[in-house]
């Protein structure tokens, strides 16, 4: 028989070990009484991209990311137009004539064989590039006479146009930077050319996003400047040309016949 003075110790004990127990005091040592649930490291926490490298914070703050599209430069004038620039005759080629005037509005046919270089008439980005002949005779007359054509925009702020090309040059697209004498393409008879070889010329301001054909096909008589640069002078368009702007503005429909 237990003494009961040993069975009041020993239940004593008893009620001493079980919060020992589940406060977890027999662990290993130095482990922390309340350690709480284990921590997992998140997937999400250790490979997600900082702020400041997501493309969507990015979009957010106005930021430029390295996967962002390219600005659309397409007939975009430069930001202040300079003065002073080099300007070349737009067809290289020893046999090469034109007309003073055009039919029906401001331009200029220059009649060179097919396949002359064509190029830039002065430093600038290249705007528009039409590389694909969709006019027709059955179509609309109008928006698609170039068929092969390019525009560039002169850091003078004056565009000049090219069409009825034969083929344009692999390195030109639109927002490409091109200086005085570069080669766009070669002169050919797409479009509505009449199957004779030769270089459409335009001048006429960008009015960028509002313009149309009747305004890119030519603005202001060419030929002037043309007799200029043929003979290596640099009479420069781009006063004429701001003054047509400030007088006509940038028409939104075709004029009318």
């Amino acid at each position: 028989m237990v003494p009961l003075t040993m069975g009041r110790r020993r239940g004593y004990a008893v009620l001493l070990l079980v919060p020992l127990l589940a406060a977890g005091g027999c662990g290993a040592p130095g482990a922390p009484t309340d350690a709480g649930p284990p921590v997992v490291a998140s997937p999400t926490a250790v490979t997600s991209p900082t702020a400041t490298d997501s493309p969507t914070a990015a979009a957010t703050t106005g930021e430029p990311t390295a996967t962002s599209a390219a600005p659309d430069l397409t007939d975009q004038p430069a930001a202040t137009p300079r003065k002073g620039l080099p300007h070349v005759f737009p067809v290289r080629a020893r046999k090469v004539a034109y007309h003073p005037t055009h039919s029906a509005y401001p331009g200029t046919d220059i009649f060179a064989d097919c396949g002359e270089p064509v190029v830039a008439v002065t430093d600038g980005t290249v705007g528009e590039v039409s590389r694909r002949d969709r006019y027709k005779k059955s179509g609309p007359q109008g928006p698609y006479n170039g068929g092969l054509s390019v525009s560039v925009i002169g850091d003078d702020g004056v565009r000049y146009y090219g069409s009825h090309l034969t083929e344009i040059a692999e390195d030109i697209d639109a927002g490409v930077r091109v200086r005085a004498g570069q080669r766009l393409g070669t002169v050919g008879r797409t479009g509505n050319a009449n199957n004779v070889c030769h270089l459409h010329f335009g001048i006429s301001p960008p009015c960028p996003g509002e313009d149309g054909w009747w305004i890119r096909r030519g603005v202001v008589w060419p030929a002037p400047y043309l007799d200029s640069w043929r003979k290596g002078g640099n009479r420069e368009p781009a006063a004429e040309v701001a003054a047509w702007h400030r007088k006509h503005g940038c028409p939104t429909k075709p004029p009318a016949r």
